[in-house]
């Protein structure tokens, strides 16, 4: 009865997940205290596993017909009401701090980490009893997520769950498997849904992303089979890619695998908001890695082209770093087509990310190489906590890539020219440098980056 009705219910999370945010009103006394009512019976975790199932079916099927507002204050209600007892941490510390040397003390430990362990816990853990009880827990930390900025006071349960999820999400759990057109339609709808880099357009256009020479590769929860948690795109080629037009182009012969030397990852895309901060993506990149090198053994380069989804707005903020990559000889050519210098009203909108320069050719040709300088100065120098200040980099470095190569108008697409100028940049994952890569990355900072790059920053 239970598994039934909760399955139905848990079925339209998404949906009313994505359709809430909306303002509410403050919950009621009774809404209040009919949530309380289910948490406590579930905190008490009284009778057996069938009684474990209908109390966390009711209560996923409360939370799922609540508001807003009312889902804040059952969040709410969970991080402040049901923590660890403060009185029997202190006394249980007191007694391990008495206990250690002796023969009592491993039971002392034991005793304080019983003590230090919430029912918040005992409460979230019930719902893996019940269907898509895991994909109901993942929903309910993107809302958790959402409400975090607002409430502080959530942080403690949004660190509980975290922890939990990055356990039940272990990489040692999750499957890998190669998507084609012959996957099932439900799933190929999901991967239309959660494509985050280049937008799929028709079912034309995914039939030719799982082409012959193009895979698609996905990691998979067993205790959510239909849902992808993180899926890449990668396409065979004998060369470098420097246009993701060319590449999802529709009507470009395919391939020919057996001459590919190249794999181009060109497209990472993370589904599920509620798993922000528990990372698989490097597990997934090593994994398929593997898979292509066993079946096409001619491979020899495996790389990405990736955006640079911050850079304008990271030029906006540095005004001077931009005005630094410009050269005497830049402003030269600018000036023989009508520019004359950087508060000059035909450059003013270029830089903020406008779309119309693209077509004139010859401005396209006098900002190429100060733009490219700009965009070379943000990933080598740009820096959050002594961290790449680009997300996607900071993937990719993270994971021991190498800058190789930035390309020019490259994503042409208004996304692109938003956010970069359509400059993209190929990652280099070389096998021999990868560890040494990571290791000096996350010890330092210090980014690995082709010789071009380097003098493109330097300049």
């Amino acid at each position: 009865m239970a598994s039934g009705l909760v399955s139905r219910s848990l079925s339209k999370v998404r949906a009313m997940v994505a359709g809430a945010g909306g303002k509410s009103s403050e919950p009621s006394e009774k809404v209040l205290a009919r949530i309380r009512l289910q948490l406590k019976e579930c905190a008490e975790s009284l009778g057996g596993e069938v009684s474990t199932r209908l109390r966390a079916g009711r209560l996923a099927e409360t939370y799922l017909s609540l508001d807003d507002a009312e889902r804040i204050a059952f969040l709410r209600m969970i991080a402040l009401e049901f923590g660890p007892d403060p009185e029997k941490i202190a006394k249980a510390h007191e007694a391990y701090q008495a206990a250690v040397g002796t023969d009592r003390q491993w039971d002392a430990e034991a005793q304080l980490r019983a003590a230090m362990r919430s029912s918040r816990i005992r409460i979230l853990t019930q719902f893996n009893a019940i269907p898509q009880g895991v994909k109901f827990l993942v929903d309910l930390r993107a809302d958790l997520l959402r409400f975090l900025e607002q409430h502080k006071e959530l942080k403690s349960l949004d660190r509980e769950l975290e922890a939990r999820l990055t356990a039940w999400f272990d990489v040692g759990f999750l499957e890998l498997t190669r998507l084609t057109w012959n996957s099932p339609a439900a799933l190929l709808e999901k991967i239309v849904q959660y494509e985050a880099v280049h937008e799929i357009q028709s079912w034309r256009d995914l039939k030719n992303r799982l082409g012959s020479d193009r895979r698609c590769y996905a990691f998979f929860h067993p205790r959510m089979p239909q849902e992808p948690l993180i899926f890449v795109e990668v396409a065979l080629m004998e060369e470098l890619a420097d246009n993701v037009q060319k590449l999802l182009d529709e009507n470009a012969p395919a391939a020919d695998t057996g001459r590919a030397t190249t794999a181009i990852f060109y497209s990472i895309s993370a589904t599920q908001e509620g798993l922000r901060g528990v990372s698989f993506g490097n597990f997934l990149l090593k994994r398929v890695l593997d898979d292509l090198k066993r079946d096409f053994p001619k491979l020899d380069t495996f790389a990405t082209l990736s955006p640079l989804p911050g850079l304008v707005r990271w030029a906006s903020k540095h005004p001077d770093e931009v005005a630094a990559a410009f050269t005497e000889a830049d402003w030269k050519r600018l000036a023989a087509i009508g520019i004359e210098g950087a508060e000059s009203e035909r450059l003013k909108p270029v830089l903020a990310g406008s779309h119309e320069w693209v077509a004139d050719r010859s401005l396209a040709r006098a900002l190429r190489d100060p733009l490219l300088r700009t965009a070379a100065a943000y990933l080598l120098g740009g820096r959050r906590d002594r961290k790449a200040i680009d997300p996607v980099a900071r993937f990719h470095l993270g994971n021991g890539a190498r800058i190789e190569r930035l390309n020019w108008l490259a994503d042409t697409s208004d996304k692109g020219l938003d956010q970069s100028w359509g400059i993209m940049v190929n990652y280099l994952y070389d096998p021999d440098r990868i560890v040494t890569n990571v290791e000096t990355f996350t010890a330092s900072g210090e980014i690995d980056a082709a010789a071009g790059v380097k003098r493109l920053a330097r300049r």
